[in-house]
């Protein structure tokens, strides 16, 4: 067994279609010799913005053969009673070249069938790979692709060289008619350009370590993270934390040569966070930060290519940032001469969705929806105030000028805005805090006011989409409703809100102007579904048993807080040991009552022919009561240790009578007391589902 190498060396590719595109190579090839029949071991990926590579461990020297039997006509078309062979089975020997000595006669159920085994030769691997390895390459995904020259094949950028060698011989193919693979490939661009043989794919990352490329990404993110700290430290600080920028940055070069560079001091009256994104965003430079953890006029930047003078280099970043800053300080300068009245009035202009109007008429819904949610949540009037104002505000920074520039910062400049116009702390915290949170696990909104307010921003959109039909279809959610409905989940969890969420549906919905009792009911009843649905994959993925998390919210997931503590009751109480005689009861209580038509008459005691009758009635008054009070203050346990008591009385009504008696009257009252039972099962879970 040998190990496969294939490189291809391209022209500079995006640093984000990288791995992506190494992900889907690598998938691909692995699929590829799995379907040839060519066994292999691990794929290891290799890649810089000039080179995509895979190195496959243990590939097999030759297919495995593949043997398949074979079945072919009657054995009575293909051969006489004199067991002599006809002409269907003379050219099925034929067509599997075979001798008819070699069929075999296989009773299949349906008959006697002539049979034979076929084997495909195995082919050695190097000879499949020749036209495996043009396929893969070309079949590469990525977010874009290109064509050069007058070649007639795509990539995501011009293909100059290809590398593929199994163990130490070349894989011979062509690419687009014109591009040999062979054994060579290229060091650093510009420090050192000369070509370099690879023998086998062992010397392969070391010989171009030895030409300035680093081609293993773990090896290159480690060292611009290494290399970066250490020049922070020598700026007299650290680099603020950034993972996602140093991905970003291990995929722009081959190999990392930081530089430092500073910019005035006066810059740095505009917010932290504008000239950490200005750095960011546009040049990919890292922000450093004291002791303190605040900003310090510096940054590094890291570089391809190492020079003789790197003080020109930073130079060069340093003239480039000012212009940045200087645009960057304009522009909050600018706002803060302006007023929110002004912002609000150019949201008017500044479309939400076609169908449901401006920011301006969504930012008036999540007002007034927020405002109900302070009453729903029971808050006074001062904090109705703050949330209608935060509501008010919450989407003006969209037409800001910093935000047009760098919209990652809208929410983070609301809030700066809000607190250099004197609005109330809780207030200035909301406007950020509403879009909370912004991916699946991210942070939820820390102050209550930004939790209502996030809420009412939420709702919004999802019953304004629901009512003009753009609801998630099977992957496709382009509104993000679901992250944002599994977000409402979350916020009302953290915060204890006990509001009815049918109540805020329909709240949400009547801001969006009239419409018929039909069309309300049904709107109403597809979001319900959509958060019953979320609600019951997150209690599965906090992981709650599946039946026990169906049985809860089929039956009510209206106070979102309180779904959760039921759930968890009943999960306590099917661990006990005598659950299942219990759930036993209540399922056959709950299914006879299904399979029975509705009587709509109420229990008559006078009709009672059995003590037993008389003792579960009285058993359920009692229980009724306690059940009630219990599941009334939330205490749920207490509540199902209620309703379990009933058990014995429950057992020894179905010992003691028959349900379905001849009697019509007398079957009718035991249908009513065991449907009171049921009701009253009901009101906490659908035990036919456990």
């Amino acid at each position: 067994m040998n190990n496969l190498l294939i490189e291809i060396g391209t022209e500079e590719i995006p640093a984000g279609y990288i791995e992506p595109a190494l992900a889907s190579l690598s998938a691909l090839l692995l699929q590829k010799l799995d379907a040839a029949r060519i066994a292999h071991g691990k794929a290891r990926i290799f890649g810089t913005p000039r080179r995509l590579g895979v190195e496959i461990a243990d590939v097999a020297d030759k297919q495995a053969a593949l043997t398949e039997e074979i079945t072919g006509p009657p054995e009575k078309v293909g051969f006489d009673s004199q067991g002599k062979p006809l002409v269907p089975a003379i050219k099925f020997a034929e067509k599997l070249g075979i001798s008819v000595s070699d069929i075999r006669i296989k009773d299949t159920g349906k008959g006697r069938y002539l049979c034979a085994d076929k084997t495909e030769k195995a082919m050695d691997s190097k000879s499949v790979l020749a036209n495996l390895l043009p396929e893969a390459i070309l079949a590469t995904a990525f977010p874009k692709t290109m064509k050069w020259a007058d070649l007639k094949i795509s990539f995501a950028r011009p293909i100059r060289s290809v590398l593929a060698i199994l163990g130490n011989e070349v894989i011979p193919f062509v690419l687009g008619g014109k591009i040999q693979s062979g054994k060579e490939t290229f060091g650093h661009r510009f420090m050192k350009p000369q070509a370099l043989t690879i023998q086998h794919s062992g010397e392969y990352a070391e010989k171009l370590r030895s030409a300035d490329v680093l081609a293993d990404l773990e090896e290159r993110r480690r060292i611009v993270e290494q290399e970066v700290s250490k020049v922070a430290a020598d700026l007299g600080g650290t680099v603020l934390p950034d993972s996602e920028l140093v991905d970003i940055v291990k995929n722009l070069v081959e190999y990392p040569v930081p530089v430092a560079g500073k910019f005035d001091n006066a810059f740095l009256e505009v917010p932290d966070e504008v000239l950490i994104t200005a750095m960011r965003e546009h040049q990919k430079y890292f922000a450093v930060i004291d002791k303190s953890k605040k900003l310090m006029p510096c940054f590094i930047a890291v570089n391809n290519t190492r020079t003789k003078d790197m003080s020109l280099v930073a130079k060069g970043h340093e003239r480039v940032l000012r212009a940045r800053l200087s645009d960057a300080k304009f522009f909050f300068r600018s706002d803060l001469d302006a007023s929110f009245d002004l912002w609000l009035e150019k949201l008017k202009g500044v479309l939400f969705q076609a169908k449901l109007g401006s920011m301006y008429e969504k930012t008036m819904r999540v007002r007034k929806l927020a405002e109900f949610l302070s009453d729903a949540a029971g808050q006074n009037e001062t904090f109705k105030q703050q949330v209608s104002r935060a509501a008010e505000l919450c989407k003006t920074d969209l037409v800001s000028q910093v935000v047009v520039e760098f919209p990652k910062l809208q929410g983070v400049m609301g809030r700066i805005y809000a607190q250099k116009k004197g609005e109330a702390p809780a207030v200035a915290s909301a406007v950020e805090e509403h879009y909370r949170p912004t991916y699946s696990g991210g942070i939820l909104p820390e102050t209550l006011t930004g939790a209502v307010v996030a809420i009412a921003d939420k709702a919004d959109s999802i019953c304004g989409c629901f009512k003009v039909g753009l609801m998630p279809t099977g992957a496709s959610d382009p509104y993000a409703l679901r992250r944002q409905s599994i977000g409402i989940v979350q916020i009302m969890l953290d915060k204890n809100f006990s509001f009815s969420l049918t109540q805020v549906i329909e709240k949400s919905l009547s801001l969006f102007g009239e419409m018929s009792n039909s069309e309300k009911k049904e709107v109403v009843g597809n979001i319900y579904t959509f958060f019953k649905n979320r609600i019951a994959h997150k209690l599965v993925e906090d992981g709650f048993s599946k039946d026990v998390v169906a049985a809860v919210s089929d039956v009510s997931v209206d106070y979102v807080p309180q779904v959760w503590e039921r759930v968890r009751a009943l999960e306590n109480l099917k661990s006990a040991p005598d659950f299942e005689p219990l759930a036993v009861a209540f399922k056959r209580v709950v299914n006879i009552i299904k399979k029975a038509a509705e009587t709509g008459a109420g229990v008559q005691e006078n009709l009672f022919e059995h003590e037993c009758e008389s003792a579960l009635y009285a058993a359920y008054k009692d229980v009724k009561q306690k059940f009630s009070g219990n599941m009334d203050k939330g205490d749920f346990n207490q509540a199902l240790l209620d309703m379990a008591s009933l058990r014995p009385a429950v057992d020894a009504f179905f010992d003691g009578v028959m349900v379905m008696a001849e009697d019509e009257r007398i079957r009718n009252n035991r249908l009513a007391l065991l449907k009171q039972i049921a009701d009253l099962f009901g009101r906490f879970a659908d035990f036919s589902k456990i």
